[in-house]
């Protein structure tokens, strides 16, 4: 006797959000990102929660990181070297505005280049954009920032130094080194799952890289100590244009960041997002396998 269908036997294909297909994944990768746009906020929200939530360790550092290193280096360099500041702007402002963005970027490039690692149980089991794990990751050193600005509007308090108009021009300069970040983020972790070994190399790459931003000397001071070609290799680094930015929005004087040199370094932040997402794309598939 023949049984006739039921209900469940009827399927509807236009019930179904997604097919799954060949190639599918790939061409719908960035439609993904929106679809997975609450676990990019979930995940965020998480790391953050996790670092804040019933602990002052967090804030603390968070507040104590940039100023212990604001305060030695305005011993070293600016009272025991006697390096000059920029105009009339106290060399304790002057190395802050540049240490802020400093501090983010290195913060999340630090807190990327785990990520993907941290997570490795919902990497190896479940499907979505692996794109969203580091990125949701630099929202936390975001927080750090926003909690850092405390500290800039005492100083200027402390200083009796004014805020000038071009203030209002520090979030363009805050999303330029958040790209910076997302790129060379990206780029450290897919490295760090292929090649554990850069778990280790990280600290060091964020020590190297204190040294060769402007952040203890004014752009000025560096080009004039400089040969032009060296001072263009120096410009490679994204974050000259980012902290030089900060600190025309924090102490005023001379717009510069049309310049060449400035470009250069403007050019390379988008250069290194794309990079990053284009190495990230080529080795995420392979990230469920060897983590």
């Amino acid at each position: 006797m023949q049984s006739e269908p039921t209900d469940l036997a009827i399927v509807d294909e236009d019930s179904f959000d997604r097919w799954i297909e060949a190639g599918s994944v790939e061409k719908h990768y960035w439609l993904d990102l929106w679809h997975y746009r609450e676990l990019f906020f979930i995940l965020a929200w998480r790391d953050v929660a996790v670092r804040y939530k019933q602990t002052v360790a967090g804030t603390a550092w968070a507040l104590l990181q940039p100023l212990l290193t604001m305060i030695i280096m305005t011993v070293i360099f600016g009272k025991v070297a006697g390096l000059p500041s920029m105009g009339d702007a106290p060399y304790a402002i002057m190395v802050f505005a540049a240490l802020l963005p400093w501090q983010f970027f290195s913060n999340a490039l630090s807190a990327a280049g785990q990520s993907v690692v941290s997570n490795r149980d919902m990497i190896s089991k479940v499907y979505f954009p692996r794109i969203i794990v580091p990125a949701g990751s630099v929202l936390v050193s975001l927080v750090d920032f926003l909690i850092s600005l405390v500290i800039l509007a005492a100083l200027m308090l402390w200083y009796h130094f004014p805020p000038v108009w071009n203030i209002l021009y520090l979030p363009l300069f805050m999303v330029m080194a958040m790209v910076a970040a997302v790129g060379a983020g990206l780029v450290l972790t897919a490295l760090t799952v292929q090649y554990r070994d850069f778990r280790i190399l990280v600290p060091f790459i964020v020590q190297f890289g204190l040294y060769v931003s402007p952040v203890a000397l004014s752009l000025e001071q560096i080009r004039s100590k400089i040969s032009p070609e060296l001072f263009y290799i120096f410009c490679l680094n994204p974050l000259v244009f980012v902290i030089e930015g900060f600190r025309w929005c924090v102490l005023g004087g001379e717009f510069r960041l049309l310049e060449p040199p400035m470009l250069v370094s403007f050019a390379v932040s988008f250069l290194l997002l794309a990079a990053g997402i284009s190495y990230f794309r080529k080795t995420e598939r392979s990230f469920a396998d060897v983590i």
